[in-house]
């Protein structure tokens, strides 16, 4: 069987040089990422289809590698498209329907953008969802129940914030065991 193409699916922020995410794609020799969106950065559509273009490039088997928003990137492309996916690990995802904290969309803009509702649907694809006790952006109980409604397996990683550069996160190594139980 051929080795499954990892794609990296960021969030709003799109790519950050000390990102796990980033410090993986360069590591895996099988990675790839969502290209950053130039116009309509804020558009859930835009960023769908970006992912969907991205999928239509690469032959063979994916696992998706999402974090924060690029956990509901997903979610909202599962329901639209067929395409199998091998997994996906989705790291840390935020609730865009609880307020977020200064700095990030507010929610009335984010439903204008397409957000909101969040996908509730079973996800046809296996996944992990990996959450944060004290993330900002998703308590642990939101966490759960969007693991429960996806079908997802979830694995608490204790007090890691929103698992990136601010939370003092760059590289993660845990990271590369769970797409390993994802093959």
């Amino acid at each position: 069987m051929t080795s499954p193409t990892i794609l990296m699916v960021p969030g709003l922020r799109d790519h950050v040089a000390e990102h796990w995410q980033t410090l993986l794609e360069a590591k895996l020799p099988n990675a790839r990422s969502v290209p950053p969106l130039e116009l309509d950065k804020l558009s859930r559509a835009a960023r769908v289809s970006a992912l969907d273009e991205a999928l239509a490039a690469i032959d063979g088997p994916v696992i998706l590698v999402a974090h924060s928003a690029g956990v509901m990137i997903t979610a909202h492309w599962a329901r639209a498209h067929q395409r199998p996916i091998h997994g996906a690990l989705l790291v840390t995802p935020a609730d865009l329907e609880s307020p977020m904290p200064q700095g990030y969309p507010a929610t009335d803009v984010l439903r204008d953008n397409g957000w909101l509702p969040i996908p509730r649907e079973r996800l046809p694809f296996p996944s992990i969802l990996a959450s944060s006790e004290n993330d900002p952006l998703c308590n642990a109980q939101r966490a759960t129940e969007l693991a429960k409604s996806w079908g997802s397996l979830i694995v608490d990683l204790g007090k890691v914030g929103h698992l990136n550069p601010a939370a003092g996160y760059g590289p993660w190594p845990q990271a590369e065991a769970l797409i390993e139980s994802l093959r």
